[in-house]
């Protein structure tokens, strides 16, 4: 399979894209700043997906995993935080960016036979959770949540599949020292749930393990 990963250069990306590769896959990763083999993609920026697509040129992917985001008001108060051009940051990254990877790639992904899509949203996302803060992450994350949903609808007639997923609390730069599990464990999960992904599933929102989520 040819694996298209946004945002591969640290974190659970990193760590797909080293289960990807060690299991003999082709693997094409991105990201803002890249090194190694990495492309060099913003997923806020047109011009970028543009290149992005003109480096892996007309090779088929089989599976594009959305997965780059930021989390930047961990830290923020209700009282004088929350700026606006954090909410357009957030939201450039989080959601624009996941929609600019599909719509860029999307003519590779109907040339792969039985192409997926999997959106990496995560728990915070859920309507049916809200324990409050994290005003901006959460509310990006469920937009890509409904995104993802929406684009399943649209995509299903052309043969594509589109999974929505909550990775787990894990230790990353994001997730923090206490989460509760490592990104291998998130990783390896993960890449069990798109293998399993197809058209009678897609819409789905679920863990890295393999439970349905909470819309």
């Amino acid at each position: 399979m040819h694996i298209v990963i946004t945002g591969a250069n640290r974190g659970i990306g990193k760590a797909l894209a080293d289960s990807y590769r060690a299991a003999g896959h082709q693997v094409t990763g991105t990201a803002r700043a890249p090194s190694g083999d990495l492309i060099a993609l913003d997923v806020t920026d047109p011009t970028a997906h543009h290149a992005m697509a003109q480096q892996i040129g007309d090779q088929p992917v089989d599976l594009l995993i959305c997965n780059a985001g930021v989390y930047p008001d961990k830290h923020e108060t209700l009282e004088d935080g929350y700026p606006a051009s954090m909410w357009a940051q957030a939201f450039a990254t989080n959601v624009t960016g996941v929609f600019l990877s599909v719509q860029t790639l999307l003519p590779r992904i109907k040339a792969a036979k039985a192409g997926k899509i999997a959106v990496i949203s995560s728990q915070m996302a859920s309507q049916t959770r809200a324990p409050g803060g994290s005003y901006i992450y959460r509310a990006s994350k469920a937009a890509a949540l409904n995104l993802g949903r929406n684009l399943a609808v649209d995509l299903a007639p052309k043969g594509i599949a589109v999974g929505i997923y909550h990775p787990g609390w894990v230790r990353t730069d994001m997730g923090g020292d206490a989460a509760a599990i490592s990104v291998e464990e998130a990783a390896q999960g993960l890449v069990e749930r798109f293998a399993e992904l197809d058209l009678a599933d897609t819409g789905c929102f679920r863990t890295y393990d393999g439970q349905d989520h909470d819309f």
